[in-house]
């Protein structure tokens, strides 16, 4: 019998400094793929039909559709592969190697054409400061397996803690998904009011995109991984209440950041704590609070217990 994981395994190490280059790459990749989601989705509420999800194999964009069929893609981080499939039973695919985000971009654009699926996407990134089109940019060329697998493992600890943490709200609540404009997990909670206009600024994003994700007061977490010598787990509120900043949030490690209007916790908090899961738990349970309780959020008909039916089944 094969030997239980032990934490160190389940939440891997990984600095960011030693994969920085592979996690930009992979960044401008997910970008183009995510604008492949983005032309053919309609428009879900703070753009949730855009980002991508944690898969059994890597992150996948989940079933889009097409005309009369559908088709998805999927970034395979065991074999290195990035995968095209359609309800045809048609697929396409090439190894993810080093290659600028040219040739990606190139390899991605026929291997959709070949299947027949008509994408139009705005080609340049959004979201970070330098973008350079997606077929020009031969700067981010880099692709470390190993690196790339490591950061899939982290991911999958992440997406398991915040569905878990997520589970506790009965109210409008996002998925756990990943962002590939700001390269980010995430999960949002919100209260039922609505919010003062978000005032954008976010780097070659139009403001009308703040606007619309940004449209309802809300408390949202999530794990970036920079930020941090191994990333770091994030929480913040919109607006922000008087009294976030000074709130006690859990654990010790964790701090409010002035730079970036947020609660942080390193990832290696969590990762070298005696009990990881209960870690994480505490700190986006206390930040929550932090934003619910000084923004008097009706919290007794907000939130609920995900095992309420355990003693019926």
């Amino acid at each position: 019998m094969a030997a239980s994981p032990t934490d160190s395994d389940v939440w891997p190490a990984l600095r960011v400094a030693d994969w920085e280059p592979t996690r930009d790459t992979l960044h401008m990749w997910t970008q183009i793929v995510g604008k492949a989601r983005l032309a053919h989705t309609p428009l879900v509420n703070h753009w949730w039909q855009v980002p991508l999800y944690v898969s059994a194999r890597g992150l996948t964009t989940s079933a889009i559709p097409y005309r009369n069929r559908v088709f998805d893609i999927e970034f395979d981080f065991c074999d290195h592969r990035l995968t095209i499939r359609d309800s045809n039973g048609s697929a396409r695919g090439f190894a993810l190697e080093p290659m600028p985000v040219a040739k990606f971009y190139t390899l991605i654009t026929g291997a959709l054409d070949e299947l027949g699926i008509e994408t139009h996407i705005t080609a340049t990134p959004n979201e970070v400061v330098t973008a350079i089109p997606f077929a020009e940019d031969t700067a981010h060329a880099s692709y470390d397996a190993h690196a790339a697998n490591l950061f899939w493992r982290q991911l999958i600890q992440v997406d398991r803690g915040i569905h878990e943490f997520r589970s506790r709200f009965l109210g409008k609540v996002s998925p756990v998904h990943f962002f590939w404009g700001s390269f980010d997990m995430a999960c949002t909670r919100f209260s039922g009011r609505t919010a003062p206009k978000h005032p954008g600024g976010a780097p070659h994003c139009g403001d009308w995109v703040m606007v619309e994700g940004y449209s309802h007061e809300l408390s949202s977490c999530g794990w970036w991984p920079g930020g941090g010598e191994e990333g770091a787990f994030y929480s913040y509120a919109y607006p922000e209440p008087d009294g976030f900043a000074d709130y006690p949030v859990a654990p010790d490690q964790a701090f409010y950041s002035t730079e970036h209007r947020q609660f942080l916790l390193p990832y290696e908090a969590v990762r070298t704590a005696d009990a990881p899961d209960a870690t994480l738990q505490r700190f986006l349970q206390t930040a929550y609070e932090a934003a619910a309780d000084n923004a008097d959020w009706d919290r007794a008909a907000l939130e609920c217990d995900p095992r309420r039916w355990r003693s019926s089944r």
